[in-house]
């Protein structure tokens, strides 16, 4: 009875923490879509709060005891799989935690929800200097709070593995120069091919029929109606709150439909897999996805892999014949392929190719590499910018909107997260022979529009553990081997090479 007790309390402090996350999620969503700009300092205040209430019920006293009783439990072989999962991650969470005080967790959800208003006006107004103040703060916040969590390691290391537990800038490293080897020598051959003619690209589309179509998107992904919402926003970003409660947003522009296209396929990929995390895990610490490569894993691979398929030019083209027919009527499947997949270096990320995309990780990487080796600081950001966008793309940047200041992550203080975006994609490409080797058709099902068997395996593999699996663990058993980047690289030069006739 006494060991039923105690992990009666443990479900219970972990239905209070995803309440305090629940709440923040709230706030978070609405700050980014509907809420009145004055309301911001406002809104920082109140998650500053659910911050500093969070931290505290996860690393007070009474909490610090239960987490040490249930180990000696675990040890003892005492506790059922899902409680001791649970109690592995919580227990890490927690021994993170602690090396930070509340005042300063609560400090620091209130600094990232002052910068995160003041980026959205500086990128409007392309004004880095607004913003720069910023990140040097959260910069330092950043390196004493590694500091507080293992002073043995590199600061950097510490906000990687937090984002993708296990890996640090060694393994970066490698990764990144294996894609670099790979990729840079064919787009550079591609710039010696013309590129397909697309004009129904810019075509106009008001932006109430765009977002009809994404919602027909949504429902070829496979995401419920009844248990996610739509929004527009500046960044588009997913928050899933709850099995019931997944929350999308894209970022319309009337005269590039493709861009709300693989915006919404790309934000319902992550909508999805937290749609079909198993049951049992809600309100737990399981209740949300793996690490953010896993979870960018879904995402790319529903955007890229499905959705600028061949095959799934046919259903696709459904719908946009459906709602925007004259664009759409006298485009074929081949046209719509070839222009789904132009690959050129431009200067969004969002907005990038397939091909490219990594290149526009690596910008960052390298920076927040220099940051946090103190080799820069926010001042130096655009002019870095620059000098990476010319080294990787071959372009200039015009201004800071259209380049250091496109992305919301900093603001939100998460450095290390960018790198998981291209981890996720090599993920994803490594997850295609393993599923079709189980008998997944996978280009029959998006030829059909019917992903039913595709989510199938992807909810066994992937989706049904949440947070109770690891990267590694989750890779080696949908993969059945242990993660490796010349899946990627494979993938990226057959299909483009392909695609461009070398």
């Amino acid at each position: 009875m006494a060991k039923d007790a105690t992990i009666a309390q443990f479900k219970q402090l972990q239905r209070n923490l995803w309440l305090r996350t629940y709440l923040m999620g709230i706030l978070e969503f609405d700050g980014e879509t509907q809420a009145p700009p004055q309301g911001a300092a406002a809104r920082a205040e109140a998650m500053g709060a659910l911050a500093g209430e969070y931290h505290e019920a996860l690393t007070n006293a009474s909490a610090q005891n239960l987490i040490a009783q249930l180990k000696a439990a675990a040890d003892a072989d005492e506790l059922d799989e899902q409680t001791a999962a649970e109690l592995r991650v919580l227990a890490r969470e927690q021994h993170e935690s602690i090396a930070i005080p509340t005042e300063e967790a609560a400090a620091w959800s209130q600094l990232t929800s002052e910068a995160n208003a003041v980026w959205h006006k500086a990128k409007l107004a392309n004004d880095w200097a607004s913003f720069e103040p910023y990140v040097d703060r959260i910069l330092e916040t950043l390196k004493r709070h590694a500091g507080y969590i293992d002073s043995s390691r590199d600061p950097y290391d510490v906000w990687l593995d937090q984002y993708e537990r296990g890996m640090d800038s060694a393994a970066y490293d490698r990764f990144f120069s294996q894609v670099k080897n790979m990729v840079v020598p064919l787009v550079h051959a591609i710039d010696e091919r013309p590129q397909p003619e697309a004009s129904f690209l810019s075509a106009h589309v008001p932006g109430a029929v765009q977002m009809d179509i994404a919602r027909e998107l949504m429902d070829l992904v496979g995401l419920q109606r009844d248990a996610s919402v739509l929004a527009c926003v500046e960044h588009p970003f997913t928050n899933g709150m709850a099995a019931g409660d997944v929350r999308i947003t894209t970022h319309i522009y009337e005269n590039n439909l493709l861009s709300n296209v693989y915006s919404v396929i790309h934000e319902a990929g992550h909508a999805v897999y937290e749609q079909n995390i198993d049951s049992a895990y809600a309100y737990t610490c399981l209740g949300t996805g793996s690490t953010m490569g896993i979870h960018e894993s879904q995402s790319r691979f529903f955007e890229n892999i499905v959705g600028r398929s061949r095959a799934f030019m046919k259903p696709l083209l459904t719908v946009l014949r459906k709602y925007a027919p004259e664009v759409y009527d006298n485009v074929t499947e081949d046209e719509l392929y070839r222009a789904a997949n132009i690959a050129q270096p431009s200067l969004i990320r969002t907005e990038a190719d397939e091909l490219t995309y990594p290149l526009h990780i690596m910008i960052r990487y390298d920076i927040e590499r220099q940051l946090f080796a103190g080799e820069a600081s926010a001042r130096d950001i655009p002019a870095l910018w620059q000098k990476y966008t010319r080294s990787y793309l071959g372009i200039d940047v015009p201004d800071d909107a259209h380049g250091c200041l496109q992305d919301t992550h900093w603001s939100g203080g998460s450095f290390g997260y960018f790198p998981s975006y291209a981890l996720g994609s090599a993920y994803g490409a490594q997850m295609v022979p393993a599923m079709e080797a189980s008998g997944i058709d996978l280009n029959g099902a998006c030829a059909s529009g019917d992903l039913a068997s595709v989510r199938g395996w992807l909810r066994e593999k992937i989706w049904r553990w949440g947070a109770g699996k690891d990267a590694p663990e989750l890779v080696l058993g949908a993969c059945g081997t242990t993660f490796d980047a010349s899946f990627y690289c494979d993938y990226l030069e057959s299909k483009f090479s392909g695609l461009y006739g070398l």
